[in-house]
């Protein structure tokens, strides 16, 4: 059959999409970019906020179409939508013919050959949040517990030169505003054996750049009571021949060890480059969200990163309109911003989720309130990154360019190793032959202009 993938939310979910694409291979079945030619469509879904949700319910209907408009015979819903609401969805979208959870990846054969109705079974239920004022849940949850291995079929959907690997699943924490261990279960690390062949795999099939992902990836391997095994899982990527950048997102503040900073420091090929979502720099604040920390112990965190690997390029996000934040916190998190300078920063506005302890909470931000403070944010960070990118100017960066930019065949779009793909901005390559670059090439590049978040360059001689 013809199958065609809708693949919404993070890279760990796209993860889940390559896999179902993979077995669905495998097995004989052709895969179609064109949802108009599919037999069967599967929707892979979001449910982290609110306007995820919206985003993954759109999509849903919008394949439902092609069961009278196109050649579709099926329609199929998986990810933490159909975890979620999976009763929801059978109930209010009957188009649908099977919806799968987040532990139930391998179904994908069965629900595209219409062997079982896997939207027929009980919803997963596991989690529930704690109670206003008690301590985060301890121990392990049940849950789902599918994660793939490097034997598991996958076929790419990002470009050949970059892809993601999972490097663990779930997560063991009970931040205020998250649904997601509700979502995906305790966290559990995979074998490092299985990450490495499968990254020797990936380098053999030309890909360039390894962006290793999970809930929280510097918590690898101490589920299972292995301290430093991140340290060592990056430098036995680092001499995996033919791979030029290992790139680490989804880090938390407690989990960064000393062996994880010295082993990027010292391995050529992983990128100085922190994704490190702190959410926000009051006490106030963090205390409600149920995060560890203040500003005065992050401040000593990112001071000890940027010792221990110069040059870093750091990324954080942060959630604005938490029940209960002031001005005063808003303050505060305005001058964190701009003392630490960050590279990369992105603005949440607060979802209220039900599921989560924070649906409890009062004080609410009126909505308007919170799209201001977002823009506040963002605004300060945008000034204060265009005046470091005109700082570049003259210098001459290494360049992975991914390919032409859009719109314009005469100009090459690429990254430098402080920037990720589809979350950071990018490096636009002017006065060059775009025939004579491939994508997946490394290049040097001379940075001769900057606009926004942006630079402009131009290759320069090795």
């Amino acid at each position: 059959m013809k199958v065609g993938l809708v693949s919404l939310g993070c890279p760990k979910n796209l993860v889940d999409s390559e896999v179902m694409l993979g077995l669905a291979q495998e097995r004989g079945h052709e895969v179609t970019a064109n949802p108009a030619d599919a037999e069967v469509l599967v929707v892979n879904t979001c449910a982290f906020i609110d306007s995820a949700k919206q985003e993954s319910v759109d999509a849903i209907l919008e394949m439902a179409k092609y069961k009278t408009n196109g050649e579709c015979k099926r329609l199929i819903v998986t990810g933490c939508l159909a975890e979620r609401y999976r009763e929801d969805l059978r109930n209010e979208i009957a188009e649908v013919d099977a919806i799968l959870g987040t532990g139930e990846v391998p179904d994908i054969l069965k629900a595209i050959e219409g062997v079982t109705a896997p939207s027929q079974a009980a919803p997963l239920s596991f989690y529930r949040s704690a109670p206003k004022g008690s301590d985060p849940p301890q121990g392990r949850r049940e849950g789902p517990s599918y994660i793939y291995d490097a034997d598991t079929p996958r076929l790419l959907a990002t470009p050949p030169h970059y892809a993601y690997v999972k490097i663990a699943e779930g997560c063991d924490y009970a931040c205020a505003f998250c649904i997601i261990p509700t979502l995906r279960g305790s966290y559990r690390s995979r074998p490092a054996e299985s990450i490495v062949r499968e990254a020797e795999a990936l380098a053999e099939r030309g890909v360039k750049e390894l962006l290793l992902v999970s809930q929280d990836t510097t918590f690898y391997g101490i589920d299972h009571h292995e301290r430093g095994a991140l340290g060592r899982l990056l430098r036995r990527l680092n001499t995996i021949e033919g791979l030029e950048w290992i790139r680490l997102l989804y880090l938390y503040p407690t989990t960064i060890d000393q062996d994880t900073l010295e082993a990027m420091a010292d391995c050529e090929k992983v990128c100085n480059y922190i994704d490190l979502p702190l959410q926000h720099a009051s006490a106030a604040v963090l205390k409600r969200m149920r995060r560890p920390g203040t500003r005065r112990t992050y401040e000593r965190l990112l001071a000890r990163i940027r010792r221990t690997v110069p040059g870093v390029a750091l990324r954080t996000t942060f959630i604005v309109g938490f029940p209960g934040e002031t001005e005063a916190d808003m303050d505060e998190l305005a001058d964190f911003v701009r003392d630490q300078a960050f590279d990369h920063v992105g603005v949440f506005t607060y979802s209220h989720e039900q599921g989560t302890s924070a649906y409890s909470l009062r004080n609410n931000v009126p909505a308007e309130t919170k799209r201001a403070r977002r823009t506040r944010i963002m605004r300060l960070q945008k000034r204060l990154v265009s005046r470091r990118q005109r700082g570049r100017l003259g210098q001459t960066v290494r360049v992975l360019v991914d390919g032409p930019a859009d719109g314009n065949r005469l100009v090459m779009r690429g990254r430098i190793a402080s920037q990720a793909p589809d979350i950071d901005a990018a490096v636009y390559l002017t006065e060059c032959d775009p025939s004579a670059i491939r994508a997946g090439e490394v290049i040097a590049a001379q940075v001769v202009g900057a606009k926004d978040y942006d630079l402009i360059a131009r290759p320069a001689m090795l």
